[in-house]
């Protein structure tokens, strides 16, 4: 078979013959690492409401703890799938294990939210480095496209198992205990992750080619950081202050020059040249797209149950066991469909769910504080998440040669988890924006006394209304406290609108953009078995 990028491929074993050797220990240490790195990702969303409540935060010191994680990951997640490639995956994964360690010590004795903050992005620095490891580590141990959709579809499995699993974690140390117990446990878990990579894990690298590209790394960092800085401090500092119109300026002038130092390098930390594949290309836009639309919708939701509705941890975690249940829980049916059904198909399908499930949380109402209203939309994003998932990834895996399966790797999942990164920040700063001029709008016409007006305006050019709306009974500014939960759902619910439609705009390129990828790619063999013909389809 031969793919866009003109490199050729076997048929490989059949699908009866004995599996490379090392690849249930690769497995298995890829998944618990991958789980873990994924635990470190998700445990913020469930103790937003406790961190309000124990550090004083406000509502972009909230959006930069989970930023902070992914801005970590994104930025130097290229890097990583270079040096990986250079000194090999496996000693990858346990130093990124290193740092999420270290990174969850300094979170559980976090004494405010700035070094809270360090402690995510240490976390993020790990994390940047597991993803990509543990990915390109079962990639390099798997000889057929069938054995390679079943080790994405595992491991996609445990990314979300660890998403979900995470806010049970914080919930149940936040009710016997404190919020940092669960950092604690955390620490743990990548202990035991650190061993089972080092003891079952087969070493893997592909050096050809691949060097550090220090100019690239440069520029895309410091442009990528300078961007979403603007976009989480523009709600509450204002978009046409001065820092916030200069960090736009000056990211987009890093990220032009990071194209520029990438087109003319010898050895780029990204091809860009991967784009000329149009699998590729409409891969790596929906990741994008349609991540931002699932993980703001989670973000989204756990802002809504805890710092706005104030409910219990334990709460706030039961929806997103319908969030991130699906895609560990249907692994069997995933690694089944990837071979089975066209990749267009599954994304397509999976997008227009998670829509549906967005469009049906903007209707919720701020004001009723039961979860059963959560479980149906819950469930379709769950489900739509675990369709795309797996099924993002193994499309751009097979759409390039293997040599350039490690940078492969390490963009698949830098787009996924930028998808992932601009989901809080574009939810925080379209629900913080509308809540903030419908706060101020409200408290205008409303009919308050003279002091508790003037407090809550204060507290509101603060912190936000979210800042007014945790106020305790009886303290200044709290008369307005129904005026800035109305405000915030309202804010909320046009971010859930927004996750929507980025869901909606995933689902459509991924219709027109995918027609013809799966008949040009099916074209190998005239002579292969169904099941083979399924095999060589470029997933």
């Amino acid at each position: 078979m031969t793919l866009d990028n003109g490199t050729t491929t076997s048929p490989g074993p059949t699908a009866g013959a004995a599996r490379t050797p090392g690849y249930a220990g690769t497995l298995a240490a890829a998944c618990c690492a991958v789980f873990v790195a994924q635990v470190a990702n998700a445990l913020p969303a469930s103790l937003n409401g406790l961190f309000q409540e124990d550090l004083h935060t406000h509502g972009s010191q909230l959006t930069w703890i989970t930023a902070a994680f992914m801005i970590a990951v994104v930025c130097f997640e290229f890097t990583f799938g270079v040096l990986g490639d250079l000194f090999g995956r496996r000693r990858l994964v346990a130093a990124g294990t290193a740092l999420v360690a270290a990174g969850s010590a300094v979170a559980a004795l976090a004494p405010s939210v700035q070094v809270l903050w360090i402690g995510a992005a240490l976390n993020g620095l790990g994390a940047g480095a597991m993803f990509p490891g543990s990915l390109t580590a079962i990639t390099a141990v798997t000889r057929t496209l069938r054995e390679r959709a079943h080790a994405v579809a595992v491991w996609s499995g445990f990314l979300s198992a660890g998403a979900a699993v995470s806010p049970l974690l914080g919930g149940m140390f936040a009710k016997v205990g404190s919020w940092r117990g669960s950092f604690w446990v955390l620490v743990g878990l990548t202990l035991v992750s650190m061993a089972l990579t080092l003891t079952l894990a087969t070493e893997s690298k592909a050096p050809t080619g691949r060097r550090l590209d220090v100019p690239g790394q440069i520029t895309f960092a410091l442009g990528l950081v300078l961007v979403l800085y603007g976009a989480v401090e523009g709600p509450e500092s204002g978009w046409t202050t001065l820092p916030v119109l200069l960090a736009f300026a000056l990211g987009a002038c890093f990220l032009a020059g990071f194209v520029v130092v990438e087109l003319g390098a010898e050895s780029p930390i990204f091809d860009l040249a991967l784009f000329r594949n149009r699998a590729f290309s409409v891969s790596s836009a929906v990741a994008v797209i349609g991540m931002l639309a699932f993980l703001g919708a989670c973000f989204a939701t756990s802002m809504w149950l805890g710092p706005v509705q104030h409910q219990d941890p334990l709460r706030v975690a039961i929806p997103f066991l319908f969030l991130q249940g699906p895609a560990f829980l249907l692994i069997p049916v995933g690694s089944r469909l990837l071979h089975r059904v066209a990749p267009s198909w599954l994304l397509t399908s999976g997008f227009v769910l998670m829509a549906i499930g967005c469009l049906l949380c903007a209707r919720l109402d701020v004001t009723a504080p039961g979860l059963r209203a959560f479980v149906a939309p819950a469930l379709l994003i769950g489900i739509g998440f675990a369709l795309t998932v797996s099924s993002v990834t193994a499309v751009a895996l097979n759409s390039v040669p293997p040599h350039l399966a490690g940078m492969a790797s390490a963009a698949t999942n830098m787009l996924r988890d930028l998808g992932f990164v601009l989901g809080p920040v574009v939810v925080g700063a379209v629900a913080l924006s509308n809540a903030g001029s419908a706060f101020a709008a409200d408290l205008a016409g409303a009919h308050l006394p003279v002091g508790q007006a003037a407090a809550a305006r204060a507290i509101a050019e603060a912190g936000g209304p979210i800042a007014v709306n945790g106020l305790p009974p009886g303290a200044p500014g709290s008369a307005a406290h129904g005026l800035a939960l109305d405000a915030l759902g309202s804010g909320f619910g046009t971010a859930f609108l927004v996750c929507g439609a980025a869901a909606a705009v995933a689902a459509a390129l991924t219709a027109f953009g995918m027609i013809g990828v799966h008949a040009h790619h099916s074209g190998g063999r005239a002579d292969a078995r169904p099941s083979e013909r399924s095999d060589l389809i470029a997933l």
